[in-house]
């Protein structure tokens, strides 16, 4: 395994951690502003809007510039983001150092991703693309937990300056273990090259790319739409106390963490086949869930199994794009990661307008089953298309043999 993989795993841990661990603080960052749960969720939903910014906007922006100078100026906007919320003294000053911090997360992972998938063999990109999303699911796993106590024992502003000494670390990984463009060039690695804006632009007139973002919009969306509800079904219908909860999201976690892993290693295989297969699986769990939601035993099943399978489809679907995206990948592996975040924000809303209509907590259950469902049939669409669009291409180039009089080997 490339070294190079360990930094970038790293960077997406610290990032991971600077996303999730501010809702296990909610309660004393608001306290210590003097500012409303309303007020305070927008840490969360504002962090989220400047991922999505940032993913496509900042992507476009350094489009020609190295590969690993954009990465290590993205961790240092990522360092200096934390430090700000570290330092904040009142809540606008805090909600600036969110902000800050998450326009290098889209950027961070949409690079990243093209930088991991030319690191390795073709027949590695998704493993590669999976490592480097690892931290994302460690962060997590033991990240958020134990961020969330250090911040309980010696204050919110601990976590900030430990989140902001892995941002350290994670620059210094990039510095010394990720190739340079020279000794990690298009010939060495496998990737493109960095090419200009205009040509980033032209991989969007692609209708496999636009397809592929339309399936991470559903795919990931009916998810973590379903999830973000998820402390509300396990307290409401499966009667686990309140305490139980985190201890439940750490299962939760290393479903995360053994799916990205399995997922890879099945999208270097077959990208198509293995999201048909995922999302089709997702489903069946996601509406089971909704319908076992109150037995305890079968809701712990349920909650492990759709984290596995949620995060199964991400190195597919990174990777998906990259491919639909030909040799001018970055904006487009940007255009994901916002994806990744807008689907989040559909589910989210959805499965709030299914509470609010009276539906009960299982509903984001079947709202995120509905959205992976129509993810399925993006992906199933998508793959006819390529797969005749690749038959006629063959055709095509036999007959052109023939006619020139070159003899054609069948396999």
């Amino acid at each position: 395994m490339p070294a190079g993989l360990i930094a970038l795993a790293l960077g997406g841990f610290g990032i991971g951690l600077t996303e999730f661990v501010i809702a296990g603080l909610l309660p004393e960052v608001a306290a210590d502003f003097h500012v409303d749960a309303a007020a305070a969720g927008w840490l969360i939903s504002g962090y989220a809007l400047a991922v999505a910014v940032g993913a496509i906007g900042l992507t476009a922006a350094v489009t020609r510039l190295p590969r690993k100078t954009v990465l290590l100026g993205l961790m240092v906007l990522f360092i200096l983001g934390n430090a700000l919320s570290a330092l904040a003294t009142d809540y606008p000053a805090m909600l600036t150092g969110r902000i800050v911090a998450a326009l290098c997360h889209g950027a961070f992972f949409g690079i990243g991703s093209v930088v991991a998938a030319g690191l390795v063999d073709p027949s590695r990109k998704a493993r590669a693309i999976a490592i480097m999303f690892t931290g994302l699911t460690a962060a997590n796993v033991l990240g958020v937990p134990f961020g969330t106590l250090l911040g309980q024992q010696f204050g919110w502003r601990s976590t900030f300056w430990a989140i902001t000494v892995v941002g350290v670390l994670a620059f210094v990984g990039v510095a010394v273990l990720v190739p340079g463009e020279r000794a990690g060039s298009a010939a060495a690695t496998g990737s493109a090259a960095p090419s200009g804006l205009r040509a980033e632009l032209r991989a969007f007139h692609s209708g496999q790319l636009w397809l592929s973002l339309v399936a991470t919009v559903l795919g990931f969306g009916g998810m973590f739409g379903a999830f973000t509800y998820i402390a509300y079904t396990l307290t409401g219908l499966s009667g686990f106390p309140a305490a139980a909860v985190p201890w439940l999201l750490i299962l939760f976690g290393l479903g995360l963490f053994a799916g990205n892993a399995v997922g890879g290693r099945f999208a270097d295989r077959s990208i198509d086949r293995t999201l048909l297969v995922v999302l089709a699986v997702l489903t069946v769990i996601l509406a089971a869930f909704a319908l076992l939601a109150a037995q305890p035993v079968a809701a712990v099943v349920a909650l492990v199994l759709m984290g596995a399978f949620g995060f199964a489809t991400v190195p597919a679907l990174q990777l998906r794009v990259l491919r639909s995206a030909d040799a001018a990948p970055t904006l487009a592996s940007g255009a994901n990661i916002a994806a990744f975040n807008i689907g989040n924000a559909l589910g989210a809303w959805l499965g709030g307008l299914t509470i609010a209509a009276g539906l009960g907590y299982a509903s984001p259950l079947w709202v995120g089953a509905a959205m992976t469902v129509a993810a399925l049939l993006v992906v199933a669409v998508a793959a006819t298309l390529r797969n005749k669009l690749f038959r006629s291409t063959r055709q095509g180039r036999t007959l052109a043999d023939v006619s020139n009089g070159r003899p054609t080997i069948r396999g």
